[in-house]
């Protein structure tokens, strides 16, 4: 396992994160405790949960672990999040001061901890303003129940504007970023990677196996059944059947990782995982498995790396084409250039 520094903090964390979106759904307690041991005996450290995964059960569960395991706290990194509903009342969702304020306390409680070591905002709110929200996460930090603060889900000109916020005001200044990245989707890299290139963010990808799609597991021919989550439901989110396998650049990707893998001698997972985890600005990639056999397949990424040609052929075969305006095309450089002579 390889570790690097948390965004632009000078804590130190595993280039692969255990995701536990899956606790207390599709993983159960002592599923997920096997995860947490598995993850820790691999050198892991990076631990990312939400309050609203599985309804706060995903907390309670590392909570739970956490008190069974004597001095396993001090040598993870916890991260959690708020903003997301947990209550059905009129301030039990967003960013406001009011909820957030519930929230942390509820994340402290439920996981059985005096203090987060990064607190994340798990999407934008518009209803609220960032002052405000910015304002409440620097006086978590100053409490000392938060360490570092960190955003997700974020636009590049919301997190931009959020960073802005935050230096211009004096307040704790947002080290990480938490969006979804990997091989199908990486449209992130016209404008949210540069922002957070800029201003010192690690990213920290979440689905970085396209919800399956990167392991090899559907096919073409054939409507994913049994016992995945598009098996379960075909039409799932960002990562639904026909909305994927309508589009040949998804095959592309696929036959591109399963040409790399099989040459390597390694899973499909753990090409799409090393390709990710040497992204430009990734911190840590965060893995979402149900079972501890996937688990551990994915950990066998720690320490894979690819060849500059390997790289460059998921490269080819994962491009998501951007438009010629504004981010380029032909003739931008050469444009670009005369601008740059006639000054």
């Amino acid at each position: 396992m390889q570790y690097r520094k948390l965004g632009r903090s000078g804590a130190a964390v595993s280039s692969l994160a255990l995701g536990t979106m899956t606790f207390g759904s599709e993983t159960d307690e002592q599923g997920s405790h096997e995860q947490l041991d598995t993850f820790i005996d691999a050198g892991g450290t990076l631990i990312d949960t939400a309050d609203v995964y599985s309804s706060t059960e995903s907390e309670a569960i590392i909570g739970r672990w956490l008190a069974q395991r004597s001095g396993a706290r001090r040598h993870i990194v916890l991260a959690t999040k708020g903003r997301f509903p947990v209550g059905d009342g009129p301030n039990d969702a967003g960013l406001s001061r009011r909820h957030l304020s519930d929230a942390l306390d509820g994340s402290l409680r439920r996981l059985g901890v005096d203090d987060i070591d990064l607190y994340q905002v798990h999407a934008y709110d518009p209803h609220t303003p960032l002052d405000e929200t910015l304002r409440f996460l620097d006086d978590a930090v100053r409490a000392g129940k938060v360490h570092y603060i960190g955003l997700s889900n974020f636009t590049g000109w919301q997190l931009q504007k959020a960073i802005d916020i935050a230096e211009f005001r004096g307040l704790s200044v947002p080290v990480t970023l938490q969006p979804q990245y990997n091989l199908l989707v990486r449209e992130i890299e016209w404008e949210i990677v540069p922002a957070c290139a800029e201003n010192g963010l690690g990213l920290l990808p979440w689905s970085p196996l396209g919800g399956g799609w990167l392991t090899g597991k559907y096919s073409r021919d054939e409507r994913p059944t049994g016992a995945t989550r598009l098996g379960e439901n075909p039409e799932r989110g960002v990562e639904a059947y026909d909305r994927r396998s309508r589009a040949e650049r998804t095959w592309d990707v696929v036959d591109a990782v399963a040409t790399i893998a099989s040459s390597r001698g390694v899973s499909m997972a753990q090409v799409a995982l090393a390709w990710l985890a040497d992204r430009p600005s990734v911190t840590s990639v965060i893995l979402g498995a149900r079972t501890t056999e996937q688990l551990l397949d994915n950990l066998g990424a720690a320490d894979l790396h690819l060849s500059q040609a390997e790289t460059e052929s998921l490269d080819k075969a994962s491009d998501p084409a951007a438009a010629d305006y504004p981010y380029g095309g032909p003739g931008t450089e050469q444009r670009s250039r005369k601008l740059a002579g006639g000054r």
